[in-house]
């Protein structure tokens, strides 16, 4: 399937796509604050730069985009558009998140993935089971957790 707009201009759309500071990423970091959390951001010290870290409960969170991290969900579908390189890139993201996150794990962090299936489609606003659960798991002290939606369907 052939692109419907040009190079240049699916080039100027593709560096638009942010990696930091996105809207999922935005919106746990205002509920956990609200629930009284407080954390750093994108810290170069740890690997991976983890999107939220609390360091008092050794607490690393990363909040996945469905698309770029390759989750089996319904958000997830590889484009028609050049899918040999596609399927690579996201080969690679997901080759690269497994190592970042027993790297954290070997030197004592614990993590957290929210994907965004989990918080999509809420009117900006973080669904209360979403945030319960990281909650719950930031003060119990248990492994690593993964937070996944419905199949991307609601």
């Amino acid at each position: 399937m052939p692109d419907i707009v040009d190079r240049q201009t699916r080039s100027r759309m593709m560096a638009g796509i942010r990696s930091a500071n996105t809207r999922p990423e935005r919106m746990i970091r205002s509920a956990l604050h609200a629930r009284g959390f407080r954390y750093r951001l994108h810290p170069r010290a740890l690997p991976g730069r983890p999107d939220i870290v609390l360091p008092r409960y050794r607490a690393a969170i990363f909040v996945h985009g469905c698309f770029w991290h390759g989750h089996d969900c319904g958000l997830f579908r590889l484009p028609g558009t050049r899918p040999e390189f596609w399927a690579e890139k996201i080969r690679r993201n997901r080759q690269r998140d497994a190592a970042v996150m027993s790297e954290l794990v070997a030197t004592g962090w614990r993590v957290l993935t929210i994907w965004e299936c989990a918080i999509r489609r809420r009117r900006g606003m973080v669904p209360e089971p979403v945030i319960d659960e990281a909650v719950s798991w930031l003060r119990s002290g248990e492994g690593n957790l993964e937070i996944r939606g419905n199949n991307g369907a609601d």
